[in-house]
Formats: C-alpha cells, sequence, structure tokens
C-alpha cells in the first residue's frame, strides 16, 4: 500500500495551526475545542473515505444479519461488545426488524472471513443464526460516488 495513503488511514490528521487558519481561530481555542470533543467521546479519530476496489483489490467485505439472545441486565450490548472487539469487524450496529446486529466484516480472502463466521462469530454464546451477504462492487462509500468521473453523473429524474 502507499505509504502516503497508509499514513492517512492511520490517523494522520490537520494540525490545530491549520484548522485554526480554515476557520479562522486561534490555535488555542482550535485545541481547547478538540480537547472537549474528545474528552465528551464525540471525535473518536480521523478517516478518510476511500475507493475499496482501487485500494483493496484483494480484501474481501461481507454484511452479516446477526440475531443474538438477549442477556438478563445486560440486553444486547455485552454480546454486541463482544462482537465488535473482534480485529475482522469494521462495524457493528443494533438494528430494528428480522435481525438484531449488522456486522461488516473484511478479510483477506473470503475464505478468512467465511473462517471467521463459522469459528468465531457464530460460535459466540448469545448468538442465534447469521445470515451472510459478501459485497461484490460499491457504488458510493459515505456520500461519495465511486464511478467514472464524467460517466453516470446524472440525477434520476425526479417523477411527479
Amino acid at each position: 500500500m502507499n505509504e502516503v495513503l497508509k499514513t492517512i488511514i492511520e490517523g494522520e490528521n490537520l494540525s490545530t495551526t491549520q484548522i485554526g487558519k480554515i476557520l479562522g481561530m486561534d490555535e488555542s481555542a482550535v485545541e481547547e475545542e478538540l480537547n472537549k470533543l474528545r474528552d465528551n467521546n464525540i471525535l473518536l479519530g480521523w478517516r478518510p473515505i476511500l475507493n475499496p476496489e482501487a485500494v483493496e483489490k484483494e480484501r474481501v467485505r461481507a454484511v452479516i444479519e446477526v440475531k443474538i439472545s438477549p442477556e438478563r441486565e445486560g440486553g444486547f450490548d455485552r454480546t454486541s461488545e463482544r462482537i465488535s472487539r473482534f480485529d475482522e469487524v469494521e462495524s457493528c450496529y443494533l438494528m430494528s426488524g428480522g435481525y438484531d446486529l449488522l456486522v461488516i466484516v473484511k478479510g483477506d480472502n473470503l475464505h478468512k472471513v467465511a473462517a471467521f463466521i463459522s469459528e468465531k462469530l457464530a460460535t459466540l454464546s448469545g448468538v442465534l443464526s447469521t445470515a451472510t451477504h459478501f459485497l461484490l462492487r460499491s457504488y458510493k462509500e459515505q456520500g461519495y460516488y465511486l464511478g467514472d468521473k464524467g460517466h453516470g453523473t446524472d440525477k434520476p429524474a425526479v417523477s411527479p
């Protein structure tokens, strides 16, 4: 992986001086605001938005629907937190509807993701069932269209 990209992914962010210049604020005021955001658990880190197909050609991502059994005096939290701690888990969300958790997993290949699901996730106490959907292609990531520049940029027609 490109060293500049790796540095950005691992948390390179703007300096307080740079943020201050952009916002027209004093550097100490920016630092104070950033500290408040960190202390209140609002600012957790800095992440760039990447095109997964351009960067991680060999990586596999899967979306897993997980049904879990709620625990007395803990609800879904304990099992959800255990699942979230696995390195393979990119995101984990409590959901309403036909399943309890939506888990996004990544791995080096299909077999590693499948092994994680069958050996680690599905065998956890409290996990009742899983349904796995492998991501084949990304069209949009966190609000950014990933298609070719200039092609397919037409917005859908508004119908009456």
